[in-house]
């Protein structure tokens, strides 16, 4: 991590080495708080204002108020930008509900949140897991009931990408009931073999993906046949091919799932489009 680094936190922009959160933030005691990303492609945020709705919906979800406007928090993530000459990779924002004496029940209202982001350098539009594809594995989903809020709470998921790494590879998809709901930190998809692609519905089950919801509107644009259903792990292996999306991954192909090759084991052509498509629509700025 760079020293150099320049964060945001409750007001002041300061040096990485600076910034200090007390102990008694319950974002650290209990989880108690949301985050959200949006990727940075050539010095632009991508497809920011639904990320920020977003979590204006998750804070909501909790009862934490937003502690800024949709126009503020975009002044604040391009002076970030701007002040660690961000021109590829991610803007990382947090809120949690504040610094009060340990309790469960919520603190008194008037409490101050906690206000945190920070920016991270990576390479997402030219990433060469995009040429080669993705090998993912298949885990059990362990979460709780409302996955569709974006919270810090994420032990699961690290436990998860952490079977991923211990397995050599790139990203794990969780099953309930014998269905994939989403991947550790993506929304998972696949294309028939009559060219019909698939992504679970939305509901309490999952994350509303931004990425996953530009992806569908630049399918359906593309004349693409969409499903949005559930699909099981057998579903999956026969897929004719599979990719999952995310803020930091975009459109990434799936070549195999547990070993198990995916269509031809290569970033197949609908795959490819859509990746295309999200690429010109990101530097477009639309």
């Amino acid at each position: 991590m760079s020293q150099a680094r320049i964060v945001y936190l409750n007001g002041d922009f300061l040096p990485f080495a600076e910034a200090r959160v007390p102990i008694m933030d319950r974002g650290f005691l209990f989880a108690d708080g949301i985050y959200e990303v949006s990727a940075v492609l050539d010095g632009r945020l991508v497809d920011n204002e639904a990320h920020l709705a977003r979590l204006d919906r998750s804070l909501g979800e909790i009862d934490i108020a937003n502690p800024h406007t949709i126009p503020e928090w975009i002044g604040l993530q391009t002076e970030l930008v701007a002040r660690n000459g961000l021109t590829e990779g991610l803007v990382y924002m947090q809120v949690t509900r504040g610094v009060y004496e340990r309790d469960f029940a919520y603190p008194p209202a008037g409490t101050a949140p906690t206000v945190m982001m920070f920016t991270q350098a990576k390479t997402v539009a030219a990433n060469p897991l995009a040429e080669t594809g993705a090998r993912i594995i298949t885990v059990p989903d362990l979460r709780w009931k409302r996955r569709d809020i974006k919270s810090v709470a994420l032990l699961a998921q690290v436990l998860a990408k952490q079977q991923a790494a211990a397995a050599g590879v790139a990203e794990a998809w969780m099953v309930e009931d014998d269905a994939v709901t989403e991947g550790s930190s993506s929304t998972a998809f696949i294309v028939t073999k009559g060219g019909a692609l698939v992504t679970r519905p939305l509901s309490t089950a999952l994350l509303p993906g931004i990425t996953r919801k530009a992806v569908l509107r630049l399918a359906e644009e593309a004349g693409l046949a969409l499903e949005e259903r559930l699909f099981s792990v057998s579903e999956a292996l026969e897929a004719a091919e599979a990719f999952y999306t995310s803020a930091s991954a975009f459109v990434m192909p799936v070549v195999a799932i547990d070993g198990h090759v995916i269509g031809e084991g290569h970033p197949g052509a609908h795959t490819r489009r859509l990746r295309e498509l999200y690429l010109d629509m990101a530097r477009a700025g639309v």
